[in-house]
């Protein structure tokens, strides 16, 4: 299975024949445009990366929630390959606003499983990191179609989601955000654990530790790879940064994932944004 991964949460699977992205999230607008102005989709910036990294099988788009750093770019996506977005009513409604055929979208709940190609997909319930002043709108739902541009605000939270993906006899868990449902993930063992860490480093010790009891031990994978610890206002064309250290200590983050992965004698690989992975 080949995984690249193109920052936040953004990541491709591809089996040789068919892909599947989890989250779609490219144009990475300025903190300023977060809190003063409105985007829209950077469509040469997504271009560039369908011809780079060969995204020409693309069947599905799965979101995990819609703020504007998990769904932004999917409409543009989906209309450019013709695959199909999966979410929840509120990234229906996103995709409406990008013009996206209502045959290409597929309302999910929680416990949903769904087939493409040789992959399946199951939906899990989730939970979103506690409230910040980035993302202080949790619950809250996108009830009309959301046309670009648009304020990055207006892209609200929408409910949140894991996915559980079985291919080629591995498992895959992917969990975007720093938060957990007490024995939630108790029969989810994977092979492989994609783990959202942004709020780990200022996590008190008792958080800390309900967070890896919930996910690494109750997964037990061989390897984890940790998501959401880039700086999504920095640019793809820019090297990549840790999140600024006011919002979260990228590297406190790291240190104690690669701490507890140390413990439980399980593998840890950081994966750069724009770089591919064979698992």
């Amino acid at each position: 299975m080949k995984v690249t991964f193109f920052g936040t949460t953004t990541l491709l699977f591809d089996d040789g024949q068919d892909q599947i992205l989890f989250d779609c999230h490219f144009t990475r607008p300025s903190l300023a445009k977060y809190v003063r102005g409105s985007e829209a989709t950077d469509t040469a910036m997504v271009d560039e990366m369908i011809a780079k990294h060969h995204i020409n099988r693309l069947k599905a788009i799965f979101i995990s929630h819609t703020h504007h750093d998990h769904v932004m770019d999917a409409p543009y996506m989906a209309v450019k390959t013709g695959a199909c977005i999966y979410g929840s009513s509120s990234a229906m409604n996103v995709a409406r606003g990008g013009g996206v055929s209502e045959e290409q979208m597929v309302q999910f709940s929680a416990d949903e499983e769904y087939t493409v190609g040789q992959f399946r997909i199951k939906v899990l319930a989730s939970i979103h990191s506690k409230p910040t002043i980035l993302n202080n709108d949790l619950g809250q739902t996108i009830d009309e179609p959301l046309v670009q541009p648009a304020r990055l605000r207006d892209y609200k939270e929408g409910g949140s989601f894991d996915f559980y993906v079985e291919a080629e006899g591995k498992k895959f868990l992917i969990r975007p955000s720093f938060n957990c449902i007490e024995g939630q993930l108790d029969n989810y063992p994977a092979d492989v654990l994609f783990l959202g860490i942004a709020g780990l480093g200022k996590a008190d010790a008792g958080t800390e530790k309900i967070f890896f009891r919930e996910t690494t031990q109750k997964v037990k994978p061989k390897l984890v790879i940790p998501l959401h610890w880039d700086n999504f206002f920095v640019r793809l064309k820019k090297p990549a940064e840790g999140m600024p250290h006011v919002i979260e200590p990228t590297g406190e983050s790291f240190f104690r994932l690669a701490r507890h992965c140390e413990e439980e004698g399980i593998n840890c690989l950081v994966q750069l944004p724009r770089t591919s992975i064979e698992i």
